[in-house]
């Protein structure tokens, strides 16, 4: 019996040793679990940080690639326009310096010509090429070849070519003639289809290149074109719809870190933004076109000069061929502009497609010459008569674009709260709360915090240690030691259930300090988030109070850009100094002014538009290629005020169009002494005959 109950005795106390060690390694497990949940807690936390920089770091990587492809795109495009189109570069430069050249007696006639021939020969196709022989024969005095040189030019580029020599002619004192040219080249122009080089009229204007008859012809032309192409209301509403997206692109960028709370708890903030980022473009949009509009120009002190820089642009404006390359070119551009955001780079490229087209109405060459004058060649004199003329779709845009954003200011801004957080091994996830700020902020802090609490209260509880589910085995292993020992062994049973039932009692006990530990801290880290969620809310409704207040005072500007686009219509600028000028007489030189070389090119005198080709059609001269000029369509109206070249000693026909067909052969004489023909005009007519 003895044995029996020493076996039994220890039995129990390795038992009880056993538990002991469990209870000790059920704690050290627990202490584990804790450690690691901490752990986990934190490696989510790093991971979720490790992912927003990962994709911040791809987005960037993205964005820096797409600058370098564009950038590397742009070295290719612009080697492949040198080496297709280079050789054009050459005979751009050549044809204002020829003029230059011209002007101060510096280059031979010989070395002249050799230029224009050279120059033939290696452009082919390319309609300044012959231009400049014509320019070359026309120094020399040989009509035959000039004529044949201006018909080569027309028969490659009829638009230009006229464009061209009416500059030529204007530039050397042959105003009349230059208005010949002129006047055939808008008699041919369809306004819904025009040429690129368009862009040199509205220069033209903006600089008063062709005096006051031709300035004349110019505004009754072009305000026909307007009224006629205003009938369409597609065509109107296309340029409001190109200001438009002029205004949509001055907008400020996005502040989400200046009101981040609101940003953050929002759902209308994307509208909020945006709703300021517009009423801030206010701003942008007053300080460009007021700097446009106030920008002094200053005008060439010479029409020689003013002349030079509308052939500048005319002659390197580049041709059709060119536009893919120069489209592709563009975009690739406003990729590095843009920081390499495609998105944004193909919106800038789409909305400035229509620069790069062969043909444009003329009411789009306008807005164009206005919102990106560099896609067409024109200056900043051009650019504000050009704003100026579009002021009525300027000031259609802009109101349905301040209308548009005011109507978008959302009338009921809401917080919105959704969160859900790690506690221990559980999951709490708040269900989403909704608080419209039409409310008082009070009675918003207390709807939150009512359904923070509504929330907390049964997560925690079910922490709460499970005491019956716990104490229902020991009660059963309790039962079944007593049940089996108690009719032998009495005292040895009862001993056995106080140390099985006080073990298992420090184990449950330990668990249930455990689990009132967790519930602990998660009341702590729960009350903490609802918090910073109150936080949040008192932020967000004052931040919403300083965005009203910046949107207002935002907004203010609108008038000023208001007040800016009423005063276009008369804020073009004065006349140009050229407008009224006209160029001396060869008489004013002096009887006694020496001759020029063979071709009528005399020394400057006191002429301001220096060396000029002897005859002028005023001065009884010879030679003038503006005498070939177009003949003007059959149906044009020949009223006693259309500006006309003067008959000439010799009985020169009027100007006509540089083809096979021609109403009479015009003769040619060599030139003469200008004093030679002032005193004999009848000997040089009968030579003539």
């Amino acid at each position: 019996m003895s044995e029996v109950d020493y076996t039994l005795r220890r039995q129990v106390q390795e038992v009880s040793n056993l538990v002991i060690r469990l209870s000790e390694r059920v704690g050290s497990v627990s202490g584990q679990v804790a450690t690691v949940e901490a752990n986990q807690q934190q490696t989510r936390t790093e991971l979720q940080q490790l992912r927003d920089e990962f994709l911040a770091f791809a987005q960037q990587a993205q964005a820096t690639a797409n600058v370098q492809r564009a950038e590397t795109r742009i070295g290719v495009i612009e080697d492949k326009i040198d080496h297709e189109y280079g050789h054009h570069k050459t005979v751009r430069r050549t044809a204002v310096g020829m003029l230059q050249a011209f002007d101060v007696g510096l280059v031979s006639e010989d070395n002249v010509r050799m230029v224009g021939d050279q120059l033939m020969l290696q452009t082919p196709r390319y309609w300044l090429a012959p231009a400049l022989v014509a320019l070359a024969s026309w120094s020399a005095d040989d009509p035959g070849l000039c004529e044949r040189a201006v018909d080569e030019a027309f028969r490659r580029s009829p638009d230009r070519t006229s464009l061209f020599f009416a500059l030529v002619l204007r530039r050397q004192g042959r105003s009349e003639a230059a208005v010949r040219w002129l006047r055939h080249y808008l008699l041919n122009q369809d306004p819904a289809a025009l040429g690129r080089e368009f862009a040199v009229i509205l220069e033209a204007i903006a600089q008063g290149a062709f005096g006051p008859v031709g300035r004349e012809l110019l505004d009754r032309t072009l305000a026909g074109w307007r009224s006629q192409l205003m009938d369409s209301a597609d065509a109107q509403a296309r340029q409001v719809r190109r200001w438009r997206e002029e205004l949509e692109s001055l907008r400020a960028p996005s502040q989400p870190a200046e009101f981040p709370r609101l940003a953050a708890v929002s759902p209308q903030w994307v509208t909020l933004d945006g709703v300021l980022s517009s009423a801030r473009g206010q701003q942008a949009v007053l300080d460009k076109y007021r700097a446009i509009m106030e920008r002094e120009f200053q005008p060439s002190e010479r029409i020689e000069d003013a002349v030079d820089d509308i052939l500048d642009r005319l002659v390197s404006e580049y041709d059709n061929e060119e536009l893919p390359l120069r489209r592709d070119l563009a975009f690739n551009q406003a990729v590095v502009d843009h920081d390499g955001d495609l998105v944004a780079a193909r919106r800038t490229a789409d909305a400035d497609a229509a620069s790069y087209e062969e043909t444009l109405d003329y009411l789009t060459v306008q807005t164009t010459a206005a919102l990106n004058p560099g896609a067409i060649g024109t200056s900043p004199a051009t650019q504000r008569l050009s704003v100026a003329a579009c002021h009525e779709w300027f000031q259609q845009a802009h109101a349905a674009h301040t209308r548009d954003y005011r109507a978008a200011v959302p009338q009921d801004v809401q917080a919105q709260f959704a969160t859900s957080h790690s506690v221990g091994s559980r999951l709490f996830q708040l269900p989403g709360w909704v608080g419209s700020f039409t409310q008082p902020l009070a009675a918003l802090e207390k709807s939150l915090s009512d359904h923070w609490d509504h929330h907390i209260g049964p997560f925690v509880d079910a922490l709460a240690f499970p005491w019956l589910k716990k104490v229902a085995p020991l009660v059963g292993v309790v039962a079944a030691i007593l049940l089996f020992l108690v009719g032998n062994w009495p005292f040895l049973a009862l001993g056995s259930a106080a140390i099985v039932g006080l073990v298992w009692g420090l184990v449950l006990r330990q668990q249930a300090q455990t689990a009132k530990r967790a519930q602990d801290a998660a009341r702590e880290l729960l009350d903490r988030a609802k918090t910073e969620s109150l936080h949040q809310l008192r932020g967000a409704s004052a931040e919403l109070t300083d965005w009203y207040e910046k949107f207002t005072a935002a907004d203010k500007a609108e008038a000023k850009v208001r007040e800016l686009i009423a005063t276009l219509p008369t804020a073009g600028g004065g006349a140009s100094p050229f407008e009224g000028r006209v160029v001396r007489k060869e008489a004013a030189a002096g009887a006694g002014a020496p001759t020029g070389p063979r071709g009528g090119w005399e020394p400057a005198g006191e002429s301001p538009a220096g060396r000029r080709p002897t005859g002028d059609a005023a001065d009884g001269g010879t030679f003038v290629p503006g005498d070939r000029a177009p003949k003007e369509p059959a149906t044009e109206p020949q009223d006693a005020e259309e500006p006309r070249v003067p008959a000439e000693p010799h009985g020169v026909e009027e100007p006509r169009v540089p083809a096979a067909a021609q109403d009479a052969k015009q003769p040619w004489i060599p030139a003469q002494d200008a004093e030679e023909t002032k005193t004999a005009p009848e000997t040089q007519e009968d030579s003539a005959r």
